[in-house]
This record gives structure tokens, sequence and C-alpha cells, in this order.
């Protein structure tokens, strides 16, 4: 079955409705691509999500990632290898422009908490997910909740929450103390 969709919220129905095995997603689709990526792969687990765009931006492309993408196209690429990124994406192969290897590795190497390991030895809870270090690295930069939840298409609930399972898994009392551990695992 094929569907098409002409925004992000009608992606994620139709992903919802008709679970299928790939869903080619455009990061600038009204509504966020990256936004019904993350509500998709959340969702609908077993559907393998590939990003078809115009857009070589690395927080497009990295958020993408992080939202559950497993392929990151750009509209430039030869339509006759097209069909064979797609196969290998549906079949667990990532699906990477060529162009964008080479800066997914440069960010991979770097030292910041969103794109390294996030074990954490406290014995509370072991390891804070990739989005849990983005609304960690937000609070230390002062950001207030609203702004959080537009940076990271997120509500403000769901900072909320993201900062509530990240003070637990850090056995941590308050967005302070969160702060403070940021600070100092970003030195080490």
């Amino acid at each position: 079955m094929c569907a098409e969709a002409s925004n992000a919220v009608q992606a994620v129905q139709l992903a919802l409705e008709t679970k299928p095995d790939i869903c080619l997603l455009e990061v600038q689709m009204p509504g966020g691509g990256v936004a019904a990526a993350w509500e998709i792969a959340a969702r609908v687990p077993t559907t393998k999500i590939v990003m078809l765009t115009v857009s070589d931006a690395d927080a497009d492309f990295f958020s993408a990632l992080r939202a559950g993408a497993v392929g990151y196209l750009l509209k430039d690429i030869d339509l006759r290898r097209l069909p064979r990124a797609l196969r290998d994406a549906a079949e667990g192969t990532p699906a990477i422009s060529p162009a964008l290897i080479g800066r997914m590795l440069t960010q991979f190497r770097s030292k910041e908490p969103r794109f390294r390991t996030t074990d954490v030895a406290t014995g509370h809870g072991g390891r804070l997910t990739s989005r849990e270090w983005d609304v960690l690295a937000a609070l230390a930069e002062g950001m207030p909740t609203r702004a959080i939840a537009r940076r990271l298409q997120l509500s403000p609930s769901g900072v909320r929450a993201n900062v509530s399972h990240l003070l637990h898994k850090l056995g941590l009392a308050s967005r302070e103390e969160a702060v403070s551990f940021f600070r100092k695992t970003s030195e080490s």
C-alpha cells in the first residue's frame, strides 16, 4: 500500500493507519518533517524513516537522525540510485547522501554531549537519551521551558517530562543540580 500526505500531521496519521515498511519525509514539510519522524518512530517502530529533502543543514540532518530516521537523502540524488537506497533502508542499511557522511563522522567524534556516549555512573538509571541530553544542554544555556520546547519541537509538558526523567536518572533534585552536573560532565 502507498499513501501520500501533504503535512506532518497527515503523515503521522497515515503511518498509523497503513503501517508502511518505509516512510519518506521532507524536513521542510508543513508541520515539520522531523516532528513527524519522532512521532512515527515512536508509534510505528517497524517503519523505516528516510528523509528525502533539499536541506543539507547540519541541524536538520542530525535532528532527523536523532528522531529515528535511518536515511537522509538529498533531493539532488541520482534518481537511478534512489530505488536501491530505499531498498537498503528498508532492509536496515542506512541510506545517507555521501556528502553528509563526512559531517556525521566529524560530529560523532566531537566532544559535545549530545553526540557522545550517554552513560552516566550514578546508579539511578544508567543512560540518558539523546533527547534528554538535548534538554539538559538547553537548560545549561539558561533557556526557559517554552524556548526549549520550540527548539526541540516538543510541547512544554514534553520538556517537563524529559526534565523529570533526567533528574530521576541522575538522582538529582532540581534543574540547577542538573545544570551543574552537565557542566561538570562537559568539562571531562
